[in-house]
């Protein structure tokens, strides 16, 4: 991987703020670019996971919408590469409040586009996620999986990646899209499994989880940073789509167990109602293969599960305060 391709370019990140856009805006600040993030407007001023970058020279922060087109304009203006990131994830959520995943989601990304296609943009990255095949037809899970709608949320997703489609069809416009498997490492909130098991093994011997036979590809986060970055280094205009990927699975229980061996603490795992999908909605197995990511943008993962796990729960540890209210918490 080319590992100076963003020195000197301007880029822009949205959802820099959040857990996989604030390492990936590190990452780019690695590199050399210089970066518009995007995060959230909110009264407190407050940049999210951003805060300890704020002050780079190469850092620019703006506040505001992903779903006010005028000013996502005015943010793609002058760059080199856009990183769409900006989403409504949590997928519980989306079984109360649809029509706001639709606002975000996808008119988010129609945006994003309209204004990439405005300003000729070299390359548009847009983020997908594994949620998006449903639960595996066959795996490892390939891109030619067939794409299922089991949530609100993944329906919200499948559309974004076809309007990204639909616009390098219709106009030519360079898209890639990107979709991680479950990605995890520190930062990551407690509306992902992970660190929500590892609160709760840190706080007590009782953990509190849904269905803990669902099998899931976990890649940690600074492979998937590394994967965003390779992708959008593509120089032709081609629209291609990477699946990020360890090709590995584990269960629920497989993970809380791990995680509980590498804490030393012995854990009752407690079934929790509450915390279960419908039925039909829960993806059972995900794991994914990213033979074409190899390939073709010479990207694989490096971090170990066991280490990304390591890593994690002593940057957890560390921010146990964020963390004080894991067993109440629906991930």
């Amino acid at each position: 991987m080319n590992t100076d391709f963003f020195s000197g370019r301007t880029v822009a990140v949205t959802g820099a703020a959040g857990f996989i856009g604030s390492h990936l805006t590190e990452a780019l600040l690695k590199q050399g670019a210089r970066v518009k993030a995007l995060t959230r407007y909110n009264s407190r001023s407050n940049n999210g996971w951003l805060a300890e970058a704020a002050g780079h020279p190469a850092l620019t922060i703006i506040a505001g919408d992903i779903r006010d087109p005028f000013m996502v304009d005015g943010l793609v203006a002058g760059c080199d590469t856009v990183f769409h990131l900006a989403a409504l994830i949590g997928i519980p959520f989306s079984y109360t409040a649809p029509q706001s995943y639709i606002e975000t989601n996808v008119n988010g990304t129609l945006n994003i586009l309209e204004a990439a296609r405005r300003h000729q943009i070299r390359r548009t990255v847009l983020t997908s996620t594994s949620e998006v095949y449903g639960t595996a037809l066959y795996v490892p899970i390939d891109e030619n999986h067939p794409l299922q709608a089991q949530s609100p949320y993944s329906a919200s997703k499948i559309s974004a990646d076809m309007l990204g489609r639909s616009y390098h069809c219709a106009f030519g416009l360079p898209v890639t899209i990107v979709r991680p498997f479950n990605t995890f490492g520190p930062r990551q909130s407690l509306r992902a499994v992970i660190p929500t098991i590892i609160a709760q093994a840190l706080l007590g011997k009782k953990i509190l989880l849904g269905d803990t036979r669902p099998v899931r590809d976990f890649n940690f986060v600074t492979d998937t940073a590394a994967g965003f970055i390779a992708a959008a280094a593509l120089s032709d205009g081609c629209a291609q789509i990477y699946n990020l990927a360890t090709g590995h699975g584990y269960t629920i229980l497989e993970t809380a167990r791990n995680i509980a061996a590498l804490i030393g603490s012995e854990i009752e795992i407690i079934h929790d109602e509450a915390r279960d999908r419908p039925a039909d909605s829960e993806v059972m197995r995900l794991t994914g293969s990213a033979a074409k990511a190899g390939v073709e943008i010479a990207w694989k993962p490096t971090v170990s599960f066991s280490d990304g796990l390591s890593q994690t729960i002593t940057w957890i540890k560390e921010h146990s305060n964020a963390y004080a209210d894991a067993a109440d918490f629906k991930s």
